[in-house]
C-alpha cells in the first residue's frame, strides 16, 4: 500500500507562512503543562507512544512511575465467535503489560516543579530544583527505532542515586542484572510476551540487589524500552510470530549504538512529519489564560472562559494521539487508544464498529493523517477470512462476503451482538482512504476487492418489501429501539456502501454489469422519511419521540460520516435532520421554545464521543453555532485534566473525533465542492487560518480569514485540476495548483 509523502506539505507551509500564519509564538503553544505531578492514572498522567506501544508518566520526583502497553497484548481465543467473555479465554481483551519505577535519593523539599508533553515533538519533560540542583528528565517513543527512551540528568554530577524495579503486568518474574531488567512469558492463549530495560550511565556505579538495579553517584541515566508479544496480523499463521524476546535484543543493540541527541532528533523529524501537516488557528486567547497550566486552564474553561487555543490545542492534541496509536505496521488504534492500565479494561478495550472504531479515524484523512488510517485497513483486510466463516455460521453456508459483530478482537474475534451493517460501515473508510490521496494502486489491489466482496453480502441479503422497495431485514439502530425491517440507519448505510463501490468501479473502469446491478440496488432501497413532527425518522413507522434524548444519532449517518444528505443537494431531508438533532439535544418537545445551549443538552448526551459527533453533524449542516457548543460541552463535562476524553469511562474516540469534527467546521468537500469555512461560530469568525487540511480528490487547502469571510486561500494537488469552491457565498471554478517539490 503506497503511503503519502507528508514532507511535501510541511515545505509547502513553510514556504507559505507569510501568507498563512497559524500559530502565535507563546512559550506553552503546544504544550500540556501541570506544576505537580500525576495522581490517577487516567486523568493526570500523560501519555507517549510509537503507535506500537506506549507508556504513561506520572512524573513523580522521588519515585517515578512508569506504566506501558503493547498493542497486541490480548487475551482470548483465536477467531472467537460469539459471547463477549473478556477473561483469558472467549474474547478476551486488551491487558496491562507492566510498569517499572524508579525510587531516587535524596530528592526531599523539591521546587520549581514543571511536567509537561510537548503534542508536536511527543517528548514529555519534568524539571525541579532540590538543594539547588536543576533535575531535567525527558522521555519519549521512537517510530523510527522502535523503543521508548527515558533520560535523567542533573545540573550537578554525580547527583543520580536510586533503584529500578520492573514488574508485568501478567505474572511473569522479573529479572536483574548491571545493565538491565527484563521479563518474559507466556498467556493462557500461547501469546508470548517479552520486555526488556537496559539502563546506559554516565558516570557512577550499578549494582544488582534481588530483582533491583541500583545506580550511584551517576551524571546522568538513560533508559531504553522495548516490549513485544509474538502476534502476528495473519489469519492463516494462527496470529502468531516469530518469538519477541529476539527482536527485542536487536533493536536494543541497534538503539544503544545512537547517541541520545541523535535518537531524539530521529524521533522528533519522523513525528513532526505528521504533527506538523496540518494546524488551525482559531482566535486569540488572553496571555493569563495561556500562562495557567492546562488543568486550571482547563477549569476557567468551563467557567465560561474564552479559550480558542485550548480549542485548537483539543484539535492538535487529538491528531497527537492518532499518530502515537496509529502507524503503517501496527494495530489500529483501540477504545483507549493505545494506553491501558486494567487486565478487565472497560468493553475490553476493543474495537467497537457501531461508532467508536470509525470515531477514531474521523481526523485521519481530513486532518492530514492518511498513512495514520493505513493500521484500520489493514485490521478490516486481516479480519475478513475469520470474519467470513463466522458470517456464514451465522447467516448461512452460501452466504457471500462477510459482516461482523459489534466487538472485534486482534485474533479475528468476534462477540456480543451481531452488528448487520458493520462492514458497510468499513466500506466507507476503505474507500474514503481513496477519495482523499487518489491512490490508483490501493483502489485496485485493496479497496475494490473489499468494497465488491461487502456489496454481494448485501446483494445476498437485502429483502423486497411489500412496496416494492429494498429493505436491510432485522436491523437495529445502535443502541436504541427493536430489532426490524428497514432501519434507516442501516439503508443508509448500503446505500453509502453502493455509492462508494460504483464511485471506485467508475475510477477503475470495471465490472459494468455489476455496477448496473448495484446501481439498480441503490434506486431500489427504500428511502429516508420524513415525519409527523418533522424530524428524519429512525425507523420506517413514524414512532420517534420528541423528547428522547437518547446519545445515539444512528439515523444521522447520511449526514455524517456519510454525504448522502446535505443542505445543497437534499434540504428538506437536512431541515428534518436539524430537527431530529435538536430533539436529541433536548431542545424539542417539551422544550422546543427554549434556548439551545451547551447547559441544556443534558444526561445521556453528555458523553465524550456524542459531542463531537454532533459536533460534525452540526458542521454539516451549516450550524456553527451549535457545532461551536458541542466542542464547548466536551470540553467542560467530558475532558480529564489530562485532556483524554471522559465517556465515563475514559476512552479516546472522542478525542480523536472532535479533531476531525472541527475539520468539518473548517472544510467540506463532500457534496462535490471544496467549501471553506461552512460552519464556523463567531467565537472563531474575527481572525484565523488553517493549514494543510484535506479535500477528497487528493487535494490539500491551506485558508486565512478575517470577520468571518476568508482573505486569503491556496488549494494544492499532484497535478492542476479543475475544482468547484464554495467561498463566502459563491460557488466558482478554477485550477489547483501543482505541489511543489
Amino acid at each position: 500500500m503506497k503511503i503519502m509523502k507528508y514532507f511535501k506539505y510541511v515545505l509547502l507551509f513553510l514556504q507559505l507562512a507569510a501568507v498563512v500564519t497559524v500559530k502565535a509564538n507563546t512559550a506553552n503553544d503546544d504544550k500540556i503543562w501541570y506544576l505537580k505531578p500525576a495522581e490517577k492514572w487516567d486523568a493526570e498522567a500523560l501519555p507517549i507512544g510509537n503507535a506500537r506501544m506506549g507508556a504513561m508518566l506520572f512524573a513523580g520526583i522521588q519515585t517515578e512511575r512508569i506504566q506501558f502497553n503493547e498493542q497486541s497484548l490480548w487475551s482470548g481465543d483465536n477467531n472467537w465467535d460469539g459471547g463477549y467473555q473478556t477473561g483469558d479465554r472467549g474474547f478476551g481483551s486488551y491487558r496491562n503489560f507492566g510498569e517499572f519505577s524508579l525510587n531516587f535519593d535524596r530528592m526531599a523539599g523539591a521546587k520549581a516543579y514543571r511536567r509537561e508533553l510537548n503534542i508536536r515533538t511527543g517528548v514529555h519533560r519534568t524539571t525541579f530544583v532540590v538543594n539547588g540542583v536543576t533535575f531535567t528528565r525527558e522521555a519519549f517513543a521512537s517510530y523510527p527505532d522502535q523503543v521508548m527512551v527515558f533520560r535523567y540528568t542533573a545540573s550537578k554530577k554525580g547527583a543520580l542515586t536510586g533503584k529500578i524495579a520492573i514488574q508485568s503486568a501478567q505474572g511473569a518474574l522479573s529479572i536483574a542484572n548491571v545493565d538491565g531488567l527484563s521479563f518474559d512469558g507466556q498467556m493462557p492463549n500461547h501469546l508470548k510476551y517479552g520486555a526488556k530495560l537496559k539502563l546506559l550511565r554516565d558516570g557512577g556505579t550499578a549494582d544488582v540487589e534481588g530483582n533491583t538495579l541500583g545506580f550511584k553517584n551517576c551524571n546522568s541515566i538513560t533508559l531504553f524500552l522495548d516490549v513485544r508479544t509474538n502476534y502476528k496480523p495473519d489469519y492463516q499463521s494462527g496470529w502468531r510470530g516469530a518469538d519477541p524476546m529476539p527482536v527485542i535484543d536487536k533493536e536494543l543493540a541497534a538503539a544503544q549504538k545512537l547517541s541520545y541527541a541523535r535518537l531524539l532528533n530521529r524521533h522528533i523529524h519522523d513525528i513532526t512529519r505528521l504533527t506538523n501537516a496540518a494546524g488551525i488557528r482559531v482566535g486569540k486567547t488572553e496571555q493569563t489564560q495561556l500562562n495557567l497550566p492546562t488543568d486550571a486552564r482547563l477549569k476557567k474553561y468551563a467557567d465560561g472562559v474564552k479559550d480558542p487555543d485550548l480549542e485548537a490545542l483539543l484539535f492538535q492534541y487529538g491528531r497527537y494521539l492518532l499518530v502515537s496509536s496509529s502507524r503503517p505496521g501496527g494495530l489500529p488504534a483501540n477504545l483507549q487508544g493505545l494506553w491501558n492500565n486494567s487486565n478487565t479494561p472497560a468493553w475490553a478495550s476493543d474495537y467497537h464498529n457501531n461508532i467508536n472504531i470509525q470515531m477514531n479515524y474521523w481526523a485521519a484523512e481530513s486532518t492530514n493523517l492518511s498513512e495514520c488510517h493505513v493500521p484500520l485497513i489493514d485490521f478490516i483486510v486481516a479480519g475478513q477470512e475469520p470474519c467470513r466463516i463466522a458470517t456464514r455460521k451465522a447467516f448461512g453456508e452460501k452466504t457471500r462476503g462477510w459482516t461482523a459483530r459489534t466487538s472485534q478482537s486482534i485474533f479475528g474475534g468476534n462477540g456480543w451482538e451481531w452488528n448487520i451493517p458493520a462492514s458497510a460501515w468499513y466500506a466507507q473508510h476503505v474507500f474514503e482512504h481513496w477519495d482523499f490521496t487518489r491512490d490508483r494502486s490501493y483502489l485496485k489491489d485493496t479497496a475494490y476487492p473489499v468494497l465488491k466482496e461487502i456489496c454481494q453480502f448485501w446483494e445476498d441479503r437485502l429483502k423486497l418489501s411489500k412496496d416494492g422497495s429494498l429493505m436491510v431485514p432485522n436491523g437495529w439502530s445502535p443502541e436504541h429501539g427493536p430489532r426490524e425491517d428497514g432501519v434507516m440507519h442501516d439503508q443508509q448505510l448500503v446505500r453509502d456502501l453502493f455509492q462508494n463501490y460504483l464511485q471506485a468501479a467508475q475510477a477503475l473502469g470495471t465490472d459494468t454489469a455489476y455496477q448496473r446491478k448495484i446501481a439498480s440496488m441503490q434506486q431500489q432501497l427504500a428511502p429516508n422519511k420524513i415525519g409527523k413532527w418533522g424530524q428524519l425518522q429512525e425507523w420506517q413507522e413514524d414512532r420517534d419521540d420528541p423528547d428522547d434524548q437518547h446519545r445515539h444519532t444512528s439515523h444521522l449517518f447520511a449526514v455524517f460520516p456519510g454525504r448522502e444528505i446535505s443542505r445543497k443537494n437534499t434540504p428538506e431531508l437536512a431541515n428534518a435532520a436539524i430537527i431530529s438533532l435538536r430533539s436529541r439535544s433536548g431542545n424539542y418537545g417539551k422544550n422546543i421554545n427554549t434556548p439551545f445551549t451547551v447547559e441544556s443538552t443534558v444526561g445521556d448526551s453528555r458523553r465524550s464521543w456524542t459531542w463531537p459527533w454532533r459536533c460534525a453533524l452540526w458542521a454539516r449542516l451549516g450550524e456553527g453555532e451549535k457545532a461551536g457548543m458541542m466542542i464547548r460541552g466536551l470540553l467542560t463535562y467530558n475532558i480529564l485534566p489530562n485532556l483524554f476524553a471522559n465517556h465515563p469511562p475514559f476512552q479516546l474516540d472522542g478525542n480523536f473525533g472532535i479533531s476531525g469534527a472541527m475539520a468539518e467546521m473548517l472544510l467540506q468537500s463532500h457534496a462535490g465542492e471544496i467549501q471553506l469555512l461552512p460552519a464556523i461560530p463567531a467565537e472563531w469568525a474575527s481572525e484565523g487560518a488553517f493549514y494543510g487540511l484535506k479535500a477528497r480528490g487528493g487535494f490539500t487547502v491551506n485558508c486565512k480569514w478575517l470577520n468571518g469571510k476568508v482573505t486569503g486561500y491556496q488549494i494544492y494537488s499532484e497535478k492542476p485540476e479543475k475544482i468547484k469552491i464554495h467561498i463566502n457565498g459563491v460557488v466558482k471554478e478554477e485550477f489547483s495548483v501543482k505541489f511543489k517539490r
